[in-house]
């Protein structure tokens, strides 16, 4: 009799190591599903910020036709990216774009004075301090999950419930760093 106690005992802490395990990658997962909503978050605001900051730019730069397209075009594939990876590489795309935004803006002294263009760069420079936190802490929760999701035993569990790794939001060399706003 007893050693049928002894069974039943150890099932029902193994149900119980299952559950709380289960639990800690559901917790884990939506942490990852927060912070990709907020780089979400973030990068509209970049989005909603890029057509005011090209449009000051024009009123001054009429000769750039070029850096203007190139800098539309980022921001349309940007918005359309699905996935991680694709959201990453037209992120550093749209970064790129900005970078030659501003260093045309560089030549254009009157440009540089501008209230509204000034406005914008601080709005902009702080937008991608932002942006850097979300990331930073969207990357956090990725590790933590990844690990927990391929680390002995939460690997069985993970197993069981098809809990699979998530991508890192990883920024190329070339766009490392927020974007550059200084004049």
């Amino acid at each position: 009799m007893s050693a049928l106690w002894i069974v039943v005992a150890v099932l029902v802490l193994a149900v119980i190591y299952v559950i709380a395990v289960y639990n800690g990658l559901i917790r884990r997962r939506n942490r990852i599903d927060e912070g990709w909503a907020q780089i979400d978050v973030q990068l509209q605001r970049r989005y909603d910020l890029i057509p005011n900051l090209v449009e000051t730019v024009k009123g001054y730069v009429e000769h750039e036709q070029g850096v203007f397209e190139e800098v539309t075009r980022a921001r349309t594939a940007a918005i359309g990216a699905q996935g991680v990876p694709a959201q990453a590489e037209a992120e550093n795309v749209v970064t790129n774009a900005l970078r030659s935004l501003f260093a045309v803006a560089e030549a254009y002294p009157d440009l540089k004075a501008n209230q509204n263009f000034l406005a914008l760069q601080e709005e902009l420079s702080g937008t991608e301090g932002r942006i850097a936190y979300a990331r930073q802490y969207y990357n956090d929760a990725v590790r933590d999950y990844n690990t927990k999701i391929q680390s002995f035993p939460g690997n069985l569990v993970a197993g069981a419930f098809s809990f699979t790794p998530r991508d890192y939001f990883e920024a190329d060399d070339t766009t490392r760093g927020p974007v550059s706003v200084q004049f």
